[in-house]
């Protein structure tokens, strides 16, 4: 790696971040809205060929945000598909994710545990 990957995520995924924080902030979307609408375009991005290309180019500013994880779901299901039939669809999102998810569950179960968090008044 270089320093140019570096960059390249960096500002790729603060530019992903600022489109986002424009939409919730100069639209009436609700931030749930938004989240679907970005991981449903990951999806549709892969599902096009257009996503892999970009997601080589910007590393892990592309590859993080929803839209990396949409594209992710994509390819497991694309993957299962081929590998088990018309079950993948239900089985390789899954798989896929399965490792990000458990560590998203993981971690913010222990920060809860760190932080005491409780709910807004």
């Amino acid at each position: 790696m270089n320093i140019m990957d570096y960059i390249n995520a960096f500002w790729v995924g603060g530019l992903i971040c600022a489109l986002v924080q424009i939409l919730l902030d100069r639209t009436k979307l609700m931030p749930g809205r938004i989240m679907v609408l970005l991981v449903c375009s990951g999806a549709v991005l892969g599902f096009l060929g257009i996503y892999q290309p970009f997601q080589d180019f910007a590393g892990a500013g592309a590859s993080v945000p929803l839209l990396g994880f949409g594209n992710t779901l994509f390819k497991g299901v694309k993957e299962a598909v081929q590998d088990e039939g018309f079950i993948g669809i239900f089985m390789g999102g899954f798989k896929a994710s399965a490792v990000g998810i458990s560590a998203a569950l993981i971690f913010g179960y222990l920060a809860s545990l760190i932080f005491e968090p409780r709910m807004k008044k």
